[in-house]
């Protein structure tokens, strides 16, 4: 009987955070309609508060990009920061209020690291990042 409870309740888990990441998933790939294009990836991670996801990235230079990074399928809901590979800041969404989306160009290739973590009032949860370019 404990066997049976444990699978439902798995199962049942399992549907709700598909239906939540789909949703996400939506919500952010509404900022990549043209003039751009995604990179075709969906970077994820689960999250408890405090921590942060990290992926690596390398902008070619010369191409204008989109990040678009959100925990929470109806608003701004993502802290992202991207540094280059010395670790330097480029960008936080915290300066710009938890923007939802970030467009930028560099003019040489770049290799960068994007942290995305959960807003403080968040315990845990996901965060989905998106990359895009501009179509020329």
């Amino acid at each position: 009987m404990k066997k049976i409870f444990f699978l439902i309740s798995f199962l049942l888990i399992f549907i709700i955070s598909n239906a939540q990441l789909d949703s996400i998933v939506k919500f952010c790939t509404a900022y990549l309609k043209y003039p751009f294009i995604s990179d075709g990836q969906q970077y994820r991670a689960i999250l408890n508060n405090g921590e942060v996801a990290e992926f690596k990235f390398m902008f070619y230079g010369g191409s204008t990009y989109r990040i678009v990074a959100a925990s929470n399928p109806q608003k701004s809901s993502a802290i992202f920061r991207v540094y280059d590979k010395k670790h330097n800041l480029l960008f936080s969404s915290l300066d710009y209020k938890e923007v939802t989306y970030w467009d930028f160009k560099f003019n040489s290739t770049v290799d960068c690291i994007i942290e995305a973590q959960l807003p403080e009032n968040r315990q845990s949860g996901f965060i989905i990042l998106l990359v895009g370019f501009k179509q020329n």
